[in-house]
């Protein structure tokens, strides 16, 4: 029972195994062996509240923040002591704070509960007792056999079980979950790909074994077990037979598969998590400020009680006979009155603390990120992607970026690969409008014949070859060729994954193949563009894939049709770095066809050209081709028996079944023949060149982290410009061992500082750099921190985003940006500050986990000099600005406690205490902070230079929050003593004869702050648009009809009269108007000529460039980004 008790709790959670079973149609076993697993229902709950923890949970998590916190304790004292001002005045501004953001959050989960409501109610047909029900999807339960029709979404995670197709197969798009477009085919398991309709599913009896629920959409294992004649036939199960929830079914009438995962176990829901929660620069220095004025909150209040006990010591401040303390008053405790005075000074000053700056910065972040998704220049117009914000919290941390990481292939690249040259048994060849060239003499052929021509698409036959009067060489020679180039071309069309889209034939075996198809009327998808471009390139050549099934694959060759017994395929995995298939050719064969990196097939090759394959690569890739080695091998029926038996079983195996795999292909991927490589290009985006070159300009260091081969990345960094061809190039590769890699650190380091004038470049590839994150962290940085441009190669995802965090973690603590367009560049995005996805061909998982995408690389410029130079102005001079007007605020109320003896009277009326922050001061500066342009957009984007004055977080350093500061208090002491010396003693200025009371003091006091710190807002605009006139003069007149219709109208239905016709009466005194106007004359003038002298005598860059700009154009035009 307590065991009970504890796991509802979740203190103690129940034990789980690492596989489920599941009875498929939930046929349980009779028997009394079953123990019943419970499995969770198909809902999807993606909303954080319910009708009834909504507003407990809310108040939690909101008060959970210091600033909302702070404001609560302030109201319960309020409404425990006797504090000189009311409660409202504290509550009020929080509860507007609270309520405001309550319905956001709120309106977002009811948008929420609608989606969820949507999507759990969509019908599904079910199959129960024989038939097929309609139901809802939030029904299905975990072993139902669901059916499911062409074009629809799958309403859980199905094992596939049987389509319309004999072998089983169907095809899915998994766009919403990945992004990847192109089709993927799944396969159902032989002995259930025959139950096609409902009746014969019924007699299946079948149990699933799999493993519990996991986020990876790539990854499951299983095993099914069907019982057949008192039979038990065991089948493994993989990710080609998992239907994911979210994926929609393309080119198949209908499937029938089995639920294993539901609802929030489903791996699409897994996926829900939340990101890490990222903070800027410019909070962590808002927090800061907190904090110092927190302090300058309690030193006041501490003064503030100090002085007044010390001031009601002397005889002379005794109180009057009709405020005579009682007895009980009397022997109270002193600590307890002071602690009470103390909170009570506490509650005076606490507006000092902007309660409403959180709530503005977050709807200026919120409201400021649309004009990023608005922006025309950041459109692409031939893929029709605008830039996306994922999250609004970082957009200032785009001005602060000192370094950007980014990925090579489909970010600096178009990822459009194009099958330029390959190596075929030593001789290089070229592609030239569909034949083959070879670059040089080839063996057997004389010096000064002409080069080498085959095209398998443009002769019948290869032995015309043997009389071309470009190439001479023995009948021997010529088989060998032809077969060396015939097998070279069957391995590039077999080893692959991709599929097949015909307008003319329905699928592989439907029909003859039509004689008049040419290869360009075949449409092909695949994941990796390499094996689509390379599948082309075979046909164009003249060997055509024709399409594939579960158990075969169809090439043409020559015209001749061939079909191949698909046996096994061999995954890729970045762990291999390589991919195989094992077919069995018509003549009887069993053929292993590789596909890989040529560090892992070069060294498990035993025959072939393998040297001269390896220098060829190499020439590959200083030409910035994308490199891939083709190799083969052959095995006898007693060999193929051994590893078919030993896949079955690693496949079948529930338990490290990856390990196992992994232990199996390394079996079968040994002893290879060698039978060449390819080249790829991968052409580079558009103003790839400039945009590095900018970044360079802007002060940003520029690293390129790749999984490709040195010697490519090196050619595409000089080509990108990443490299300059004056650069200093070091190179840390291919280290052995630790003392190796520290010596070569050391010369390396050695090297830089006797070199300190010249620009210098480093290269360091995967190997090397775990070697030196391991012993010689310290010392790779210091090298890497004193290059200009760093290239990374051979990089695995988790290296990528160790190295970020390295640079995040240093010293200098700099702010780190990373891009990239593919799956494996997801960690790396995610651990920098600001990670930009690439919405690109490799599918939208970087998209989709970054804070901001793209659809190009050349947009990143105008994305951190515009918007982020304009985001980080506009919030970091809201902050200060927020601070300077509360100053200006409290000081007064601190000043005013010397004349009234610390009494803890307050200067200001209840109701302009609590509207000052939210109605009186608060449009002009989010206005300001959306709209403000100090500088042309033009400007910015033409001189990157600029972007290095606002780096490191200038605009929020000591000296300007000092100047801020300072600003508040010298202006409020303006505010305090100009009234009190200019109005408050003189008795005959009011028009009824009276003097200045409290209230007419404490108003005249707020008029002239209200009007000056507006007014200061107006003097820090630089673009005026009709919205900043609006809000900036309609809030001063906004005041003054409130005061009078507050002090004039209002007063008879309010408790107290303090305030009845005080503002009328100010305003009827001349004097009254001549101080506001000096005032506030005085506390503008001075910052006005700091700010003429500073122009002209010490023009920041940003106001010289302006100049220079408007000098010969006239006035600014609005670019895009100006809405």
């Amino acid at each position: 029972m307590w065991r009970w008790v504890r796991q509802q709790l979740g203190f103690d959670p129940p034990h789980q195994s690492d596989t489920r079973t599941i009875y498929i149609a939930n046929r349980f076993p009779q028997n009394g062996l079953y123990t019943p697993q419970k499995f969770i229902d198909n809902r999807i709950i993606s909303s954080k509240y319910t009708v009834w923890n909504f507003v407990p949970k809310n108040l939690f998590e909101q008060f959970r923040r210091v600033a909302n916190f702070y404001f609560l304790i302030i109201f319960l004292v309020q409404l425990m002591i006797d504090t000189p001002t009311s409660p409202i005045t504290s509550g009020l501004p929080l509860f507007f704070v609270i309520t405001v953001t309550a319905i956001k959050q709120g309106y977002e989960d009811w948008l929420r509960h609608n989606s969820d409501n949507e999507v759990n109610g969509a019908p599904v047909y079910v199959v129960r007792s024989g038939g097929l029900v309609k139901t809802r999807s939030k029904n299905i339960r975990v072993g139902d056999i669901v059916r499911i029709a062409k074009d629809e979404i799958f309403p859980a995670d199905l094992v596939l079980l049987s389509s319309d197709r004999l072998d089983g197969s169907c095809h899915v798009t998994t766009a919403s979950l990945d992004g990847e477009t192109n089709l993927k085919t799944h396969v159902a398991v032989p002995e259930t790909a025959i139950l096609q309709t409902v009746a014969n599913l019924d007699t299946l009896v079948a149990v699933i074994e799999c493993q519990q629920p996991e986020a990876d959409l790539y990854r499951f294992m299983g095993r099914m077990i069907i019982t057949q004649q008192m039979e038990e036939i065991v089948r493994p199960l993989g990710p080609e037979s998992l239907l994911l929830r979210g994926a929609r079914l393309k080119n198949t009438k209908e499937i029938f598969g089995v639920a294993v995962y539901t609802g929030m176990e489903t791996k699409m829901a897994l996926n829900y998590k939340s990101k890490s929660q990222k903070r800027s620069a410019v909070e962590k220095s808002m927090n800061t400020f907190l904090i110092v004025y927190l302090i300058i909150l309690i030193s006041e209040a501490i003064i503030s009680t100090i002085l007044k006990y010390t001031w009601q010591a002397e005889e002379k401040w005794d109180e009057p006979w009709y405020n005579q303390k009682t007895e009980h008053q009397r022997n109270s405790s002193k600590i307890l009155k002071f602690i009470s005075d103390f909170l009570a000074f506490l509650v005076l000053y606490n507006f000092i603390i902007p309660i409403s700056l959180y709530v503005t910065v977050e709807m200026q972040k919120f409201l400021g990120s649309f004009f990023i998704g608005w922006d025309l220049d950041l459109y692409h117009e031939e893929s029709d992607q605008k830039a996306q914000v994922n999250t609004s919290d970082l957009n200032e941390e785009l001005g602060q970026v000192e370094y950007v990481f980014t990925d090579k292939t489909g970010t600096l690249t178009e990822n459009e690969m194009q099958f330029r040259e390959c190596s075929i048994n030593g001789i290089k060849y070229q592609e030239i409008n569909g034949r083959l060239v070879s670059e040089g003499p080839t063996p057997d052929s004389s010096e000064g014949n002409l080069p080498y021509l085959s095209s398998f698409s443009h002769l019948n036959n290869l032995s015309h070859l043997a009389t071309s009067s470009s190439f001479r060489t023995s009948p021997e020679n010529e088989t060998e060729l032809i077969k060396e180039h015939d097998l070279f071309f069957k391995a590039v069309s077999l080893c692959h994954t991709v599929q097949i889209s015909n307008v003319q034939t329905d699928g592989i075996g439907d029909g003859p193949w039509q004689s008049n198809l040419a290869p360009s009327q075949l449409e092909y998808y695949a994941s990796s563009p390499d094996e689509k471009a390379l599948v082309e390139a075979a046909a164009r050549l003249g060997i055509v894939f024709i399409g594939s099934s579960e158990e075969t694959m169809e090439v043409k060759t020559l015209g001749k049709l061939e079909r191949y017994k698909l046996l096994h395929v061999l995954e890729f995995d970045s762990d291999r770095r390589r991919m195989s298939v094992i077919v069995q050719a018509p003549s009887g064969e069993k053929l292993l066809f590789v596909k890989g990196a040529e560090s892992s097939i070069l060294p498990e090759c035993v025959g072939g050209e393998i040297e001269k394959t390896r220098i060829h690569v190499d020439e590959f890739a200083l030409k910035g081709l994308r490199t891939l080695c083709m190799a083969y091998r052959q095995f006898t029926s007693k060999e193929y028996e051994e590893i078919d038996r030993r896949l079955f079983e690693a496949r079948t195996a529930l338990q490290q079944r990856e390990e196992k795999l992994a232990d199996v292909f390394q079996f079968i991927e040994k002893d290879l023949i060698l039978l060449g490589a390819t080249a790829v290009e991968d052409k580079l985006q558009d103003k790839v060149r400039e945009t590095i070159e900018a970044l360079r300009m802007a002060g940003i260091k520029v690293w390129v982290l790749t999984g490709d081969k040195h010697e490519t990345a090196v050619s595409v960094s000089l080509s990108c410009g990443h490299f300059h061809r004056t650069m200093n190039i070091l190179e840390l590769i291919n280290q052995k061992s630790d003392s190796e890699c520290a010596e070569q650190l050391r010369q390396l380091a050695r090297r830089i500082t006797e070199d300190h004038v010249i620009q210098h470049g480093l290269v360091v590839d995967g190997t090397s750099l775990s070697l030196a994150l391991r012993e010689h962290e310290k010392l790779f940085m210091e090298v890497c921190r004193n290059c200009s441009a760093v290239l990374c190669c051979r990089m695995a995802p988790l290296q990528k985003a160790k190295v970020i965090r390295l640079i995040k973690i240093s010293p200098e603590k700099p702010i780190t940006l990373a891009v990239g367009d593919g799956a494996n560049d997801v960690s790396m995005i995610q651990e920098a500050h600001v990670g930009i996805g690439i919405m690109g061909k490799e599918g939208r998982q970087a998209a989709r986990n970054s804070d901001y995408a793209i659809a190009r690389f050349k947009f990143l410029s105008k994305l951190l000099f515009v918007h982020g130079h304009f985001y980080y102005i506009r919030i970091a001079t809201l902050v200060q600005y927020f601070f300077y007007k509360n100053v200006c605020f409290i000081t007064p109320q601190f000043l005013y406690q010397f004349y009234c003896l610390f009494s803890q009277q307050t200067l200001y009326d209840s109701v302009y205490l609590t509207l000052y922050n939210i109605c009186f001061t608060s449009l002009p500066i989010l206005i300001y902070s959306l709209l403000e342009q100090h500088i042309d957009p033009h400007v910015l984007q033409n001189k990157p230079t600029l972007y290095r004055d606002i780096s490191k977080n200038r605009q929020l350093s000591i000296k300007t929050f000092l100047y801020w500061t300072l600003l508040g208090f010298s202006h409020a002491f303006i505010f305090f003593f100009g009234s009190y010396f200019l109005i408050g003693k003189d008795t005959s200025l009011l028009g009824n004869g009276q003097m200045f009371g409290n209230w007419t003091f404490g108003t005249l006091v707020f008029t002239v702050m209200v009007i000056t710190v507006t007014v200061k807002m107006a003097l820090e605009t630089h673009f005026w648009t009709w919205i900043n006139h609006l809000v900036t003069w309609g809030s001063i007149l906004f005041y003054f009809v409130f005061s009078l219709f507050y002090g004039g109208i209002l007063w008879p239905f309010l408790g107290s009269q303090n305030m009845y016709f005080v503002f009328i009466q100010l305003l009827s005194s001349g004097s009254a108007w001549f101080a506001i106007i000096l005032m506030v004359v005085t506390c503008l003038f001075l910052d006005i000529v700091k700010k003429v002298f500073d122009q002209q005598v010490h023009p920041t860059n940003i106001e010289k460039a302006q100049t220079r700009y408007l000098s010969p154009h006239g006035p600014v035009t609005v670019s895009s980004e100006q809405h």
